[in-house]
């Protein structure tokens, strides 16, 4: 697969900075990205049965989905400068990982807030959003 595809929150602001983080260090232009929210976004959820619930980024990547922190330290893979090394963490016991992650996407809308409306980035990056 030439590119993995990024879902998330399109109503978090958290998850868009988490996007636009994404996006400044991808210059390759990897990861595509739709929000849970949009059309596209529900079908490429239920294609991969992620819970309507889902209060992660979900990575699709060579057709499996990942969640947590496992699908956050799959793209810092992918990042570049010393964002890579982060996916060095992934011997850590998922469950430690995924406790760290659940703090964060339980208390993202308090600590970040909820978005009114959502970034609109220049052409070269409007292609990367699959829900245009």
């Amino acid at each position: 697969m030439d590119h993995a595809i990024v879902l998330f929150d399109g109503d978090c602001n958290f998850c868009d900075s988490s996007v636009q983080f994404i996006i400044n260090h991808d210059p390759a232009g990897y990861f595509q990205f739709a929000s849970l929210q949009s059309e596209i976004g529900e079908k490429l959820a239920r294609e991969h049965n992620i819970p309507e619930d889902v209060d992660s980024l979900v990575l699709i990547e060579d057709g499996k989905a990942y969640v947590k922190s496992e699908g956050a330290l799959r793209i810092s893979h992918h990042l570049t400068g010393l964002w890579k090394l982060a996916y060095h963490l992934r011997p850590f016991p998922a469950a430690i990982r995924d406790g760290a992650y659940d703090i964060i996407a339980n208390n993202r809308y308090k600590v970040f807030g909820k978005l009114n409306s959502c970034m609109l980035p220049p052409p070269h990056i409007r292609k990367r959003f699959l829900d245009k």
